[in-house]
C-alpha cells in the first residue's frame, strides 16, 4: 500500500509539472514579448500552480482575506486547466495540418507546407484566442458550480420493500467540501433546498470538509438545521481523513448526524423496518487501522430478510459487498467528473462515475456531488441533491 501511495504521489506531482512546462513552452515562449515580460509570465505560471497547495495548508484559517485569496488561486488553477486542454487540441490540429500539407506536397507542387512565419503567426494569434476562450469557460463553470444544486428525483423499485416504506424519501447530499471557496452562506442554500424536499431521512455520504473543526465549524453550522423524521446520517469520506477524522466524526454528532462507522440502524415505520448501514471511507484503514471500511461488519446482526441500504462514500466499496445481500448502495466521491479533463482521472479505480447502475443483486447510485473541490468550476456535471424514493415493485 505504501508503494502504491508513493506511485500515486509521483504521478500527481509529475503530471501537473509536465503540464505547467507544456503551457510555458507553448503559450509563453512563442509570444513576442520582452524577456522581462516572459520571465514574469513564467513566475506567475509557477505561482498559479504552487499557491493552491499553500492555500489549502495555511490560509483558510485567516478569515475573509484568506477566503478571497483561495478564490483567486483556485480560479487560476481552473484557468490553467482549460488553457492546457485547448493548447493540446490546438497543437494536435497544427500537427495534423502540417502532416496533411506535407503529404499533399509530395503529390502536388501547388501544396506547400506552412513556412515558419505563418506557423508563428498561427500559434501567437491562437494563443490569444485560447486565453479568451479559457476565461469564458471558467466564468461559465463558476456560474454552474455556485448556483443552487439541481434536484435529481430517483425512484428505486425494491421487491421486498415493506409496504410501510413505499414512497419513503431518502435525500442524499455528498461532497460539499466546506472550506477553500465553499462557505457557510452557500451551505445555507443547500440546507434550504434539502428541507424543501420534505425528506423522510437524510443521508450525507462523505467529504463534508476541507480543513479542521477549528477552521470550519462556523461554515458547517447550517447543517445543524437539517432535519427529517427518521433521522439524518453521515459516513466519512476521504477528505475527512485529510482534515482530522476523529475530530470531525465527533463534531458531526454535535450537528445532529448519526455517524455510521461500519454499523447500521434499523429504521422503523408502522411496525416494519429497513436497515440503513454505513461504512467508513474506502481508504480509512490507511489512516486508522481500526476504522478500515467493512461492509460485512456494517450489517452484523441485521435480519437476513430485511431490505439493506448502504451509505458508502466511494463507489469502489461495492467490490467488497459480494454476498452481503445489499439492495441499494448510495455513494458519491467522483463529482461526476466535475469538468474535463478531470472527469477522465475520476474514473481511475472507480466502477462508476455517476448515475444508477446494477451491480450483481444491488442497485448502485453515484451522486455527482452537492458541492465541488479545487477549482470552483463545473461543466457538464451539475451538482445535485438526490431525492431517492423507495417503491415496492408490486405497488408501482
Amino acid at each position: 500500500m505504501i508503494r502504491q501511495n508513493i506511485i500515486w504521489l509521483i504521478f500527481f506531482l509529475l503530471v501537473p509539472l509536465l503540464g505547467i512546462f507544456y503551457i510555458g513552452r507553448r503559450f509563453i515562449h512563442p509570444m513576442k514579448w520582452k524577456r522581462r515580460t516572459k520571465l514574469g509570465a513564467w513566475i506567475l505560471l509557477v505561482a498559479m500552480f504552487c499557491l493552491p497547495v499553500f492555500s489549502m495548508r495555511f490560509l483558510r484559517s485567516h478569515g475573509e482575506t484568506a477566503y478571497l485569496f483561495s478564490w483567486g488561486v483556485f480560479t487560476g488553477l481552473g484557468l490553467l486547466s482549460f488553457i492546457f486542454v485547448l493548447l493540446f487540441f490546438r497543437d494536435c490540429s497544427l500537427l495534423l495540418m502540417h502532416m496533411v500539407r506535407k503529404t499533399g506536397s509530395f503529390f502536388s507542387p501547388k501544396i506547400v507546407p506552412l513556412d515558419s512565419s505563418r506557423r508563428e503567426f498561427l500559434v501567437q494569434s491562437s494563443n490569444l484566442g485560447i486565453l479568451a476562450a479559457s476565461g469564458i469557460a471558467v466564468s461559465y463553470g463558476i456560474y454552474e458550480a455556485r448556483k443552487t444544486p439541481g434536484v435529481v428525483h430517483l425512484e428505486i423499485p425494491v421487491e421486498r420493500l415493506p409496504n410501510a416504506f413505499h414512497g419513503f424519501k431518502i435525500v442524499q447530499i455528498s461532497d460539499i467540501h466546506a472550506g477553500l471557496t465553499v462557505d457557510g452562506a452557500w451551505i445555507e442554500k443547500v440546507v434550504e433546498e434539502v428541507q424543501k424536499q420534505q425528506p423522510d431521512c437524510i443521508a450525507f455520504t462523505g467529504d463534508m470538509v476541507d480543513g479542521s473543526v477549528r477552521q470550519l465549524q462556523n461554515d458547517v453550522a447550517p447543517l445543524k438545521e437539517l432535519s427529517a423524521p427518521y433521522g439524518k446520517y453521515f459516513t466519512t469520506g476521504n477528505h475527512e481523513y485529510y482534515s482530522g477524522a476523529p475530530e470531525w466524526i465527533a463534531y458531526a454528532g454535535t450537528l445532529g448526524f448519526d455517524v455510521l462507522m461500519n454499523e447500521h440502524r434499523a429504521v422503523e415505520k408502522e411496525n416494519e423496518k429497513i436497515i440503513l448501514a454505513g461504512v467508513t471511507d474506502f481508504t480509512a484503514g490507511q489512516f486508522y487501522k481500526e476504522q478500515a471500511s467493512d461492509p460485512r461488519k456494517a450489517i452484523d446482526s441485521a435480519p437476513n430478510d430485511a431490505v439493506k441500504i448502504l451509505l458508502a462514500h466511494q463507489p469502489r466499496t461495492i467490490y467488497n459487498i459480494e454476498g452481503l445481500d445489499y439492495d441499494l448502495v448510495l455513494s458519491g466521491h467522483t463529482h461526476g467528473g466535475q469538468f474535463f479533463p478531470w472527469n477522465l482521472l475520476a474514473t481511475f479505480g472507480q466502477p462508476f462515475i455517476k448515475g444508477l447502475h446494477q451491480w450483481n443483486s444491488a442497485l448502485v447510485y453515484v451522486s455527482k456531488g452537492t458541492g465541488y473541490w479545487g477549482p470552483p468550476v463545473r461543466l457538464g456535471a451539475r451538482s445535485e441533491i438526490t431525492v431517492v424514493t423507495l417503491k415496492k415493485k408490486n405497488l408501482i
